[in-house]
């Protein structure tokens, strides 16, 4: 197997093993009988800008996850010259941040939401990850888009990790407003004995 092959295998290991966590908790949540799909309070509270910003990235996301699936020639232009040892780095970064993922979804259970909504009877979540992160949901989608960029060592996944982390950095403010306005003082402790994405 010649290194461009392993890594592309190594990448769809990571790919899959998103998907089907993606999908699992999904499908818990639906289950559950909660609505996955925004509403209007939903967009409202995330902003109007950037939520269309957000749903265009998807589509951005798509493509270049089905350009580097068809693999064409004129991809290797974007081709960035890693050594080896820092691509596997990255396989393990996205390994980690794969299990991290689960673990935070786990741990959330029926009070995930893909979008800027409370569930009926909210609790302030603050263990498992929540303990002394605020926001391991996207620390974890933060790794993983980092892992993609050093997996191909090509600049479309770097695009794609930037994109990704400065899109969730923007919606942090806002979901902390939407926690503040909810739990109020609670939520105000939890914030200062804890960091945005990563302990302090």
């Amino acid at each position: 197997m010649t290194s461009h092959s392993l890594f592309r295998f190594l990448f769809w290991i990571l790919l899959t093993g998103l998907f089907f966590i993606r999908m699992y908790f999904n499908f818990l949540a639906r289950k559950a009988g909660q609505a996955l799909m925004p509403d209007d309070k939903a967009i409202r509270r995330e902003g109007r800008g950037l939520f269309a910003i957000r749903f265009a990235s998807s589509f951005l996301l798509g493509a270049i996850f089905l350009i580097y699936a068809f693999d064409p020639v004129w991809l290797i232009k974007f081709t960035i010259p890693l050594p080896t040892w820092l691509r596997w780095a990255g396989f393990i970064i996205g390994l980690a941040s794969l299990v991290f993922l689960a673990w935070t979804q786990a741990t959330l259970g029926k009070y995930f939401s893909p979008q800027l909504r409370l569930q009926k009877g909210h609790q302030l979540v603050t263990t498992g990850p929540y303990a002394r992160i605020r926001h391991p949901l996207y620390s974890s989608l933060f790794g993983i888009g980092v892992a993609f960029a050093l997996v191909t060592a090509n600049w479309l996944f770097v695009l794609l990790a930037v994109l990704v982390i400065v899109g969730l950095i923007a919606r942090v403010p806002r979901e902390e407003k939407m926690m503040l306005d909810e739990f109020g003082d609670s939520y105000r402790d939890y914030m200062l004995r804890t960091g945005r994405f990563f302990p302090r």
